[in-house]
């Protein structure tokens, strides 16, 4: 937190330096983090038992702290089940999978999961979980992630597709993943489809590929 007025706290993340308002009664004394969410949505259960009442829900990328019982992590406010978390220094072996479980996910700009993700916040969620830090917005992604690749090299899936204020990650050598405006959702299409969508309005609608390197 760097500044508060009022009920409200002028502050930026930690992870990834983005700067923004969030109300101070959702401030607390800072835990060191255990596990992470993976599924797209995690349950807080009041109790041990998935048939509980639900005390609240966590988005993908959560960081929470933790201690394992049976098949639940049991946390400050109830227990999430050990199927929607993993050890915080477990790494994804492949982001595009962690993607299409964002599938459907509706379209939120600013969002990074939970009620909705943006293109840019997919971008970094996936890549966050595979191990790879990543920038929130898509022009500074561009900027900092990957190699560019020459246009006469064949894609492959990982590879990031940049557009003028969008990005999207390639599912294969012909289909994209992204989370855009267009469906108001998380789909997968092919590349060309969304090339020919935005020929009317831009004389270049690619303006970078890139592939990301460890």
């Amino acid at each position: 937190m760097i500044d508060k007025a009022g009920d409200w706290a002028w502050g930026r993340c930690a992870h990834d330096d983005y700067v923004g308002y969030i109300r101070a009664n959702a401030l607390g004394p800072v835990q060191t983090p255990t596990h992470r969410v993976t599924a797209p949505l995690a349950l807080v259960f009041a109790n041990p038992d998935i048939k509980a009442p639900v005390t609240r829900a966590l988005p993908i990328g959560a960081r929470v702290a933790g201690v394992s019982e049976d098949n639940f992590l049991r946390v400050d406010e109830g227990y999430i089940h050990a199927r929607h978390v993993a050890p915080l220094d477990m790494v994804e072996p492949d982001p595009v999978t962690v993607a299409e479980r964002l599938i459907g996910a509706p379209y939120r700009w600013g969002g990074r999961g939970g009620e909705g993700v943006d293109c840019s916040g997919l971008i970094q969620r996936a890549l966050e979980l595979a191990g790879i830090a990543a920038p929130r917005d898509s022009d500074m992604q561009r900027d900092q992630l990957g190699e560019a690749l020459a246009q006469d090299t064949p894609l492959r899936r990982g590879d990031l597709i940049f557009f003028p204020g969008h990005v999207g990650l390639m599912l294969d050598a012909e289909r994209m993943l992204h989370a855009n405006a267009f469906w108001m959702s998380t789909v997968i299409e092919p590349l060309e489809d969304v090339v020919a969508r935005l020929k009317p309005t831009h004389t270049q609608p690619i303006t970078a590929r890139k592939r990301m390197t460890r």
